[in-house]
């Protein structure tokens, strides 16, 4: 059991390997060290610009149901 336990310590270990590169480059590089960050910020403006494409399709087309709503007060 205690030599499963150090496999998943390893596999972490080796999993998390490249997290230290970017720890050690933010003391030289800000930017270089948030890279991943940004790229996480730019496949959520892509997404949210995809999602508001999609509303404003349906709303200009009026296929959205809208007379179910969650409570009465809603209406």
């Amino acid at each position: 059991m205690k030599d499963l336990i150090y496999a998943i310590q390893d596999l972490f270990l080796f999993l998390f390997t490249p997290m230290d590169a970017f720890r050690a480059a933010e003391l030289s590089n800000w930017w270089s060290a948030n890279s991943i960050n940004w790229m996480f910020v730019a496949i959520l403006v892509v997404c949210m610009g995809y999602w508001l494409f999609k509303l404003n399709i349906f709303n200009k087309t009026f296929t959205e149901r809208r007379d179910v709503v969650s409570h009465t007060f809603f209406k």
